[in-house]
């Protein structure tokens, strides 16, 4: 952010018990009889405080003022006070009066206007925002950030927002984890066609520092960026019901629901568990049947309608093989099976089909140990 939030009030300590009450005696009678102090002027008292910090300076000049009225009517002490708290607040009014001359303080209110309104913040960024990084990176801290047009070099682009329950800050690593589970969860919602991101960005985001959630930050801010520090993004990867036409999404959501129960494969092998594997072979089998029914159902426009049907067609073949992995006796009967289904993934009429209807053709190199189905680096987070 431009300026940080001012901090809030200091809490007061206590509260204390309250001591013996000691009823007092009449004037004269017990330890020699002490007199009361004459009473220090309160207004003096303010007035010096307002001067000696310069806040609100036209009005420690006319408490003083006053002060001293009060004083010499009624015998108060604080004299000193009220004429030091006047002094200070008039040197404080011919400085404010040259600040705002100058447009010094229009800046400083300026500055508290956009910390109070989250504008130009890190947690002020919108879905489909592009931004710089005040510091250039997307790890470590952020205070501020600039956003830029898509169009030109940037180092993120916002793919989601996701606004965290009110309440105590739950930590660093409890937000991590947070972040993790939602961010990873939702780059299709954004990036429907994960073919078309490119294999050197990845997932990043924004998460609240202790200090701004103490402000009421509590938004998740999950972006794309470049893996490589040096490198910037250009040009938007935004595409959703908002860029894509009716015959791509109805391909992307498909193609992304076959996906979506491929990246559930078991973490065991066949050969350590068979069973695992097998259940897992019969949801694919229902996943491919079911995508096939819903893109013969869809009314294709001139030149996508045979390339389509003919990966529907691979679609069937591969549902029938992953219907006999799901039925093997054995492990070599599984991965036999196995290995013809997998050959129509991403195969040959898929490119085909896809060239079609303008999208991507390019297939992407998954990283076994990413289910993200994007880019190829680590992704990290940015507290703000």
């Amino acid at each position: 952010m431009s300026i940080p939030p001012p901090p809030g009030p200091q809490q007061p300590q206590g509260p204390y018990p309250p001591g013996p009450y000691t009823p007092p005696g009449p004037w004269g009678y017990g330890y020699g009889g002490y007199a009361q102090p004459v009473p220090v002027n309160g207004v003096a008292i303010a007035a010096l405080v307002l001067g000696i910090l310069c806040f609100l300076p036209a009005v420690g000049l006319v408490l003083g003022l006053i002060a001293l009225s009060q004083i010499r009517r009624k015998g108060e002490r604080g004299k000193g006070m009220a004429v030091a708290g006047a002094v200070l607040s008039t040197v404080g009014l011919v400085l404010w009066t040259v600040t705002l001359s100058t447009g010094v303080a229009s800046d400083v209110v300026e500055g508290f206007k956009d910390a109070a309104s989250g504008r130009d913040t890190a947690y002020a960024l919108a879905k489909g925002d592009c931004f710089d990084s005040g510091t250039g990176s997307l790890t470590g801290e952020a205070y501020d950030v600039d956003e830029v047009p898509c169009s030109q070099a940037h180092h993120g682009e916002v793919f989601a927002v996701v606004t965290l329950p009110a309440g105590p800050f739950p930590g660093d690593d409890e937000l991590t984890d947070t972040a993790d589970d939602k961010c990873y969860a939702l780059p299709e919602t954004y990036a429907m066609d994960a073919w078309a991101v490119p294999a050197d960005v990845d997932v990043y985001y924004l998460v609240p520092s202790k200090e701004s959630w103490t402000f009421g930050d509590r938004e998740v801010t999950c972006l794309f960026g470049n893996v490589d520090e040096k490198k910037s993004l250009t040009g938007s990867l935004r595409n959703d019901e908002t860029t894509l036409d009716a015959d791509q999404l109805a391909f992307l959501k498909a193609s992304n629901a076959l996906d979506e129960v491929l990246y559930e494969e078991p973490v065991d092998y066949a050969e350590d568990d068979l069973a695992a594997n097998k259940d897992w072979a019969s949801d694919v089998a229902a996943a491919f049947g079911e995508q096939a029914g819903a893109l013969r159902g869809h009314s294709w426009s001139a030149g996508a309608g045979e390339p389509v049907a003919d990966m529907v067609k691979g679609m069937e073949a591969a549902r029938k093989e992953w219907t006999k992995a799901a039925a093997a006796k054995d492990v070599d009967g599984y991965y036999e099976h196995y290995d013809i289904a997998y050959d129509f993934v991403d195969g040959e009429s898929t490119v085909t089909a896809r060239e079609a209807l303008g999208l991507a053709t390019t297939v992407p190199s998954y990283d076994e140990d990413d289910g993200s189905g994007g880019g190829g680096g680590s992704g990290g987070e940015l507290d703000v």
